[in-house]
């Protein structure tokens, strides 16, 4: 078992990294397939995306469901414990847009 030294990095072992709170915050809005995701943050590629899914599934933080049908539709919505995060990304938003007005002002 790994030690940590911080709360705070089990919380960015789980949702750090550049992509996956944008995941997050575009789940929190409702369900999505793959190719929505990707329209919404179309800098990211296939492989990260994919990878940054499967990591937040793992956590529990989404859940995937698969439809049975042709073509095959697999779907993302986000869990009980990722809707808990919705606080903590809207302050992260009010947050980044502050300090866009403040650097703006200064530069």
């Amino acid at each position: 078992m790994k030690t940590v030294y911080c709360d705070l990095e089990i919380t960015l072992d789980v949702i750090g990294g550049k992509w996956r709170p944008l995941i997050l915050y575009y789940l929190i809005k409702g369900p999505k397939r793959t190719g929505e995701l990707k329209r919404l943050i179309p800098s990211i590629s296939q492989k990260m995306l994919v990878q940054s899914l499967r990591e937040l599934e793992s956590n529990n933080l989404i859940k995937r469901k698969m439809y049975n049908q042709v073509p095959p539709k697999v779907e993302y919505a986000i869990t009980e414990i990722g809707m808990s995060l919705e606080p903590t990304l809207r302050a992260l938003c009010d947050w980044g847009q502050d300090y866009a007005e403040k650097t703006i002002k200064q530069g």
